[in-house]
């Protein structure tokens, strides 16, 4: 372990784009968590947001509760074994399970599963019987209604995601007869970032309104209950953590009445979070490498673009990012912050506040521990990935960088890829 007293001593030391993680914050965010969760709940850290294995370990060391991986693929696996995490506290979900990842995850010990449809239970069980095993497996709801309001909604639509409500009725003889599984419980995960208590607290009473109706449909008692998250945390920009202090006085009641012994852990109560975990643990710092004006606009082009801080570019969103530079307080005026890339796409804010900067100035955007670098276009023109470093105190715990691993394999005719490829790209921690 090394000290350190500055972000630009970091970006010194270890070069940008530099993600420095902080642990103390990690330890804040997941402390906050529990604090104003029903009392005993089960946290599941959504691996999506941030799979750094400094980060994962973190989340699972140390004071209070740890973290549940929830995953959804065998690299994110991976990285759960890495960080100590044991097979048996994994959950398994999404809508693509492949079969050669289903058969590594039990082969690995995995038990637990999220199911989003029929099929999807009976790829499970296959995977599961061919290991002479038994897979517990959620049934992941697609609730036909909703009451949130803000952030990004999972549910109420047509969707890959989940089993439609309102056909689990008639379709619970064939989930319980699956061979290979148990159905132990619901996961129901309606929304995304939900910034208002309120809306979120609305969203996760109609979790446990459903729940307890799918219950009496399926006519087996629930031992696992995963009612989803919507935790919201800032990305890329100012702000702090939101804060959910009534959220416990409002679930209990609810509990109380609908599932009378879950106070007895019948059933478990869980929630998963991912970037409210770990998002404001993170600052990206990245250095001024041209400063140029365009038709009266400026310009100020950076080392980190989307390759770097892509935050799932592929939607297509701007970020009204924030930057600051040490010291901070300078004034600021319109440019457009980018990165060094050849598209007219590496835009990371487009008109937005930024003080004077010159080429070789460090500036740091706040809030990115979650959706950083494997959230972004790594491969795009082969540029390095950024380098992460965990941080405690001021003390440096850990760097790391992923690197790219080019892999060239003779397929053949029969082995081809699905896209005509003749080889496979693959990433690893180095």
């Amino acid at each position: 372990m090394s000290r350190y007293t500055t972000h630009a001593e970091l970006a010194e030391r270890f070069g940008t784009p530099l993600y420095v993680y902080d642990a103390e914050r990690l330890d804040a965010a997941r402390e906050d968590l529990f604090r104003w969760l029903p009392e005993g709940t089960e946290v599941f850290y959504a691996f999506k947001a941030n799979p750094h294995t400094g980060v994962v370990r973190a989340l699972r060391e140390g004071d209070g509760p740890a973290c549940r991986p929830e995953i959804s693929s065998t690299g994110e696996l991976a990285a759960a074994l890495e960080a100590g995490y044991e097979p048996a506290s994994v959950l398994y979900t999404g809508p693509g399970k492949t079969p050669g990842e289903l058969r590594e995850a039990v082969a690995a010990g995995v038990r637990l599963f999220s199911a989003e449809s029929l099929t999807d239970l009976e790829h499970i069980g296959e995977a599961a019987l061919a290991q002479g095993v038994v897979a517990d497996c959620l049934l992941r709801i697609n609730s036909a209604t909703g009451s949130a309001t803000t952030g990004i909604r999972m549910t109420g639509k047509p969707t890959q995601f989940g089993i439609d409500s309102e056909t689990v009725a008639d379709l619970a003889p064939s989930f319980l007869a699956v061979p290979g599984t148990t159905v132990v419980g619901l996961h129901l995960f309606s929304q995304s970032n939900a910034r208002d208590e309120e809306a979120l607290t609305g969203e996760l009473l109609h979790s446990i309104e459903l729940a307890a109706r799918i219950q009496d449909e399926l006519g087996v008692p629930l031992r696992l209950l995963d009612i989803g998250g919507g935790f919201a945390a800032p990305y890329g920009q100012h702000g702090e953590r939101a804060a959910y202090p009534n959220l416990r006085a409002a679930l209990e009641p609810a509990l109380d009445e609908r599932f009378p012994r879950w106070r007895e852990g019948f059933p478990q109560l869980a929630v998963e979070s991912g970037r409210y975990l770990v998002g404001d643990s993170g600052t990206l710092l990245t250095t001024v490498s041209n400063v140029k004006v365009s038709r009266g606009k400026t310009f100020v082009v950076v080392d980190a673009g989307i390759n770097t801080f892509g935050g799932m570019s592929g939607l297509g969103r701007i970020f009204p990012v924030s930057v600051h530079v040490e010291p901070d307080g300078a004034p600021t005026h319109k440019a457009s912050l980018v990165g060094p890339l050849c598209t007219p796409g590496d835009m990371l804010g487009r008109e937005i506040d930024l003080p004077g900067l010159r080429p070789g100035d460090v500036v740091a955007v706040p809030n990115t521990g979650a959706y950083g670098p494997t959230a972004s276009l790594l491969m795009f023109l082969g540029r390095p990935a950024p380098a992460e470093a965990l941080v405690r105190g001021g003390e440096v715990l850990s760097v790391s960088r992923i690197t790219h691993v080019r892999v060239h394999e003779e397929l053949g005719a029969a082995g081809g890829s699905a896209d005509g490829s003749d080889g496979a790209d693959t990433d690893a921690h180095g």
